[in-house]
């Protein structure tokens, strides 16, 4: 099983999503884990929104820090925020220089969620 690791800072948008589609696209084959350096506590209500137009509930997630992520993982990957992330041990590395959705209007919000979900796709392919 492949294990990959999505980092943000507040983990409430772009990395909850990550992990999302990781779990989607890669089923029993991908341990999925998001985890921010400074976690807002919530998952941001339009990334709750915009992945249910998909049949996926983000309400099941949790807004975590990542002191409370251990183990290596097959990639650890940042999508943008400039965060300063602690080493965690990971066979490859990534940054995903997304932009943070969650000011943007609803059409700019789904564009980032769909990237997203194209660039989990090609890494979990890459795997």
């Amino acid at each position: 099983m492949k294990r990959v690791l999505f980092v943000c800072i507040e983990n409430s948008n772009r990395s909850q999503m990550a992990e999302a589609f990781a779990r989607i696209h890669g089923g029993d084959a991908v341990e999925a884990v998001s985890a921010g350096s400074a976690p807002s506590g919530r998952i941001n209500p339009k990334a709750v929104q915009f992945m249910a137009e998909l049949g996926y509930d983000l309400n099941t997630h949790a807004s975590k820090s990542l002191d409370q992520v251990d183990g290596e993982f097959d990639a650890v990957i940042t999508m943008g925020c400039g965060d300063d992330c602690p080493w965690i041990p990971a066979q490859r590395r990534e940054d995903w220089g997304l932009p943070d959705p969650k000011h943007l209007d609803d059409d700019g919000y789904r564009a980032v969620r769909d990237e997203i979900s194209a660039r989990v796709q090609a890494l979990l392919a890459s795997l």
